[in-house]
């Protein structure tokens, strides 16, 4: 590959690394399980990214490959994951630490979310993010009608589990 894309790639990916450190978060209970998933995120980006044509913003793209990946991953009941060597290519993002101490409404609005299936939990996120229903339609690949009715059912479903 060469040397632009792979700067390319690891510019966009630190700009964008919060994304799926907030992905991983939603699919993950653990500060192990998250770096997991990190990874293979990481991993499932870098090798679609010579395929990402720009038709849409880096940071949509990235939303819908790391959702992908971490639904698809966690959805099985086996937790074997193949992975890809790293080889030479572990300088591609400085680590940064993730504060796993996190102010208490932040906790209780994750235990919430962890509640809702695997679609739901990613359009919380990505309205969490500000996306508009139209790149959030896009980025899972619904309606935005569809996109904006869960919303609202999810927000009601949330104020249940919240507020019992």
């Amino acid at each position: 590959m060469s040397e632009n894309l792979e700067q390319s790639f690891v510019v966009q990916l630190q700009a964008n690394q919060n994304i799926i450190h907030k992905i991983c978060r939603l699919y993950t209970a653990g500060e192990d399980a998250h770096k997991d998933l990190f990874q293979e995120i990481t991993i499932q980006l870098w090798k679609a990214y010579p395929k990402f044509r720009g038709d849409s913003k880096f940071s949509t793209w990235a939303y819908r490959v790391a959702l992908n990946t971490a639904i698809t991953l966690y959805r099985k009941t086996k937790r074997s994951v193949s992975t890809v060597e790293y080889e030479n290519h572990q300088h591609f993002v400085k680590d940064v630490d993730y504060n796993y101490e996190e102010e208490e409404q932040i906790k209780l609005m994750y235990k919430a979310v962890y509640q809702l299936n695997d679609i739901e939990k990613a359009l919380v996120f990505m309205y969490l993010e500000d996306k508009d229903y139209q790149e959030i339609a896009e980025t899972l690949g619904i309606s935005e009608v569809n996109a904006r009715v869960k919303m609202n059912r999810i927000k009601g479903k949330l104020k249940k589990i919240l507020n019992p």
